[in-house]
C-alpha cells in the first residue's frame, strides 16, 4: 500500500511536531508535508502562478490562525481550482468559534476538528482522523 502524503498546513512549531508525532505513533503509511503559512501552503500547491505542478496531497490538515494567508483565504483557493478542489480538506485548529465552523463548512472543508487541550485526547483525535480517513473512508485517486 502506497503512503497517504498529507500537507499539514500550521505554522505553531509545537503543534507541527505533536501532529507529526501523533501521526508515528498511530502508526499510519503517511509522509508529512509542512506549510508554515497560507502562502507557503498555496506554494506547494502550486497555485500561485510561476510555480511547476507538483504531486498533490491525498489529504490536507489546515489551521485557520495563520499568517499571511489565514485558513479561510487557503480553503477558499483550494476548493475554486480544479486541480485541488478534491483533496479531502480537515480543518484543525484551536478556534472552537461557529463563525469559523460555519465559514470553513461554507468553503467546502470536509471535516472541521478543535484541537485538544491534552496530549492524550490530541492524540485520540489524530489516531480516531486518521483511521477514519485512511481505513474507512476512501480518498480520491485524481492526480
Amino acid at each position: 500500500m502506497k503512503k497517504i502524503e498529507i500537507l499539514l498546513v500550521e505554522d505553531n512549531e509545537g503543534d507541527i511536531v505533536l501532529t507529526t508525532e501523533a501521526f508515528e505513533e498511530c502508526e499510519f503509511n503517511s509522509n508529512i508535508n509542512v506549510a508554515r503559512n497560507g502562502k507557503e501552503a498555496l506554494n506547494y500547491l502550486s497555485l500561485e502562478e510561476g510555480r511547476a505542478e507538483v504531486e498533490l496531497p491525498d489529504l490536507i490538515l489546515l489551521d485557520i490562525n495563520l499568517p499571511l494567508l489565514n485558513g479561510h483565504e487557503v480553503l477558499h483557493h483550494i476548493k475554486q481550482n480544479e486541480r485541488t478542489k478534491h483533496i479531502p480538506v480537515i480543518i484543525l485548529t484551536t478556534s472552537s468559534s461557529s463563525n469559523d465552523i460555519n465559514a470553513t463548512y461554507n468553503n467546502q472543508a470536509n471535516c472541521y476538528i478543535t484541537k485538544p487541550a491534552d496530549i492524550n485526547d490530541f492524540f485520540d483525535v489524530i489516531n480516531s482522523l486518521g483511521k477514519f480517513w485512511f481505513k474507512i473512508a476512501k480518498l480520491p485517486t485524481l492526480r
